[in-house]
């Protein structure tokens, strides 16, 4: 029997396919999914001021994350952090991470370094993403930027789409919602994809 958890969580998988295989993707998770749109995203990746001396100290920096949808003019941004993924031998089947999130309404990056945080890279995605359930299915692939215009450059043809299954919004282990009604919901994806996709856990 599952535990109440006071932490809140993200279950996923992840996985990536050449452009060649994009109409077949999209056409395979249509037929599965709820609804899909277009987006592109700005991204933003801070780490904290002594992230360095974390690192020396046998530590692993807690890396601040600020996301921006572009397509949408009202999107205000918004600020979440993952702490390092639970164990293979806890979760084999899937990727399962704490996860905090809030929205900032105002400067984001600004507000990130008066917390103590600094730039670490920053990076746009552009594609789709489609709704089913609890889960998002998000496919993109990842635009340069123009270090003088800081504007996205667009991706070229040739450049991976990556895949991520997830959760659409924090979840909690409790009894009656699991974590393992998650996990068979993103397994559920993986198994319809078969053949044509090959969505695995990732350690972050």
């Amino acid at each position: 029997m599952a535990t109440a958890s006071q932490n809140l969580y993200e279950v996923s998988l992840s996985g990536d396919f050449y452009p060649s295989d994009l109409k077949a993707v999209i056409n395979r998770i249509t037929l599965h999914s709820e609804s899909s749109k277009p987006f592109h995203a700005h991204e933003i990746i801070f780490e904290p001021l002594d992230a360095q001396a974390q690192r020396e100290a046998g530590g692993d920096p807690i890396l601040l994350r600020a996301r921006k949808e572009l397509t949408d003019p009202e999107s205000g941004w918004a600020l979440f952090s993952y702490l390092k993924a639970e164990s293979a031998r806890t979760h084999p089947n899937a990727t399962v991470r704490p996860w905090a999130t809030c929205q900032v309404v105002g400067d984001a990056p600004n507000f990130a370094l008066a917390l103590g945080y600094q730039q670490r890279s920053q990076v746009y995605k552009r594609g789709f993403r489609f709704k089913r359930g609890l889960l998002v299915i998000q496919l993109s692939q990842q635009e340069q930027f123009d270090p003088n215009t800081q504007q996205p450059i667009t991706a070229q043809q040739s450049t991976l789409w990556e895949v991520e299954v997830r959760t659409a919004e924090p979840v909690q282990n409790t009894p009656e919602k699991p974590l393992k009604q998650y996990i068979d919901a993103v397994l559920e994806i993986q198994t319809l994809m078969k053949g044509l996709l090959d969505l695995q856990r990732q350690d972050f």
